[in-house]
């Protein structure tokens, strides 16, 4: 069960956001100052922080930086000050999503999972599909020892794919864990980028399909060998 640190110094509301991810079966911790927050965080590990930016002993800015600076842990800022600069500024130091408030419960719990997603995935580096091998820290893709040069966007969705084989993955799903929660553009971004994933195996023997599933999205195939 994923341990979630919800730091906020509003009692009412740090108590509505533990509920809330409680009953989307998360294990809340509260704390309601930086200090309080840094103990539990010292204490042991937690999954993702949901963290405020105004705080009685220290500002959410500062939090945040220090919990880049020192460990590996997800973050989503939750506060009041919703101007585009505020959520920029988050984001540059470290934030992984931001939402203003007020907030929409169930939009909370969905970018938390949607972020978990993303460091999960991040944090395994590599993915392996018999001699085709994807790292993600390097972003290098070979196979059979081969180099095959993929632009990022490619090669985020590629290893997605890679990451869920035999699964299908919404559309709504890709969109968002390789273009953001927030993406407006248009959709068909994501069939063109499958195209040309396509396109440069094509001749390259790949040991993998990515199918359509039609109305719902798209699922890789490891191909017998």
């Amino acid at each position: 069960m994923p341990r979630i640190l919800v730091v906020d110094d509003d009692p009412h509301l740090l108590k509505l956001v533990s509920a809330t991810l409680t009953r989307a079966a998360f294990l809340t911790l509260e704390a309601q100052s930086g200090q309080a927050a840094w103990a539990i965080l010292d204490d042991g590990p937690v999954d993702l922080v949901v963290l405020d930016i105004m705080l009685p002993d220290t500002d959410g800015w500062t939090l945040c930086r220090r919990i880049r600076e020192t460990m590996d842990v997800p973050i989503v800022m939750l506060t009041a000050l919703g101007d585009t600069s505020h959520k920029v500024h988050g984001l540059h130091l470290g934030a992984d999503d931001y939402l203003p408030k007020p907030f929409e419960p169930d939009e909370l719990v969905a970018r938390i999972k949607a972020v978990l997603r993303r460091f999960r995935i991040n944090a395994e580096h590599a993915v392996s599909i018999r001699d085709l091998r994807l790292d993600s820290m390097t972003r290098q893709v070979t196979l059979s020892g081969e180099a095959v040069i993929m632009p990022p966007k490619e090669f985020a969705l590629l290893f997605h794919l890679a990451s869920y084989p035999g699964q299908t993955l919404l559309r709504e799903h890709l969109i968002e864990s390789i273009w953001g929660y927030d993406f407006d553009g248009d959709e068909r971004t994501l069939d063109v980028h499958i195209k040309r994933i396509r396109d440069r195996f094509a001749d390259r023997e790949a040991p993998f399909s990515i199918r359509t599933i039609r109305g719902l999205g798209y699922r890789l195939d490891v191909l017998s060998s």
